[in-house]
């Protein structure tokens, strides 16, 4: 008597869908901080998350209820919504290195 071999599938493959970044800039008006951090930031996602996020920044000033929902208590800030856990950057955003751990992009340095 033969015995019958049997292949199982464990499922199909699925491409796997690229993670989704949700950021808030929180600035107060045109100023030169403000700028830096619009500037910084818009970098930082085009080079490390081209294709993959949605960037929304709110002038508190303009919107101080959305301000005081997220807690924001100094500006700049940057909020990353998603994907968890929320993380805030508070300044110009100019320590790219930081920013990038801090976004789970690069691992944490050695010490």
């Amino acid at each position: 008597m033969e015995k019958s071999r049997r292949t199982v599938s464990k499922g199909s493959a699925r491409p796997v869908e690229p993670v989704r970044y949700v950021l808030r800039l929180f600035i107060a008006g045109v100023s030169l901080r403000s700028s830096h951090a619009v500037e910084n930031i818009k970098k930082i996602c085009e080079e490390y998350l081209k294709g993959r996020y949605e960037l929304e920044v709110i002038d508190m000033y303009q919107h101080p209820v959305l301000a005081e929902g997220e807690q924001v208590i100094a500006v700049p800030t940057l909020i990353k919504k998603l994907p968890p856990p929320l993380r805030k950057f508070i300044g110009d955003l100019t320590d790219t290195e930081k920013i990038l751990v801090g976004l789970d992009l690069k691992p944490k340095p050695d010490k």
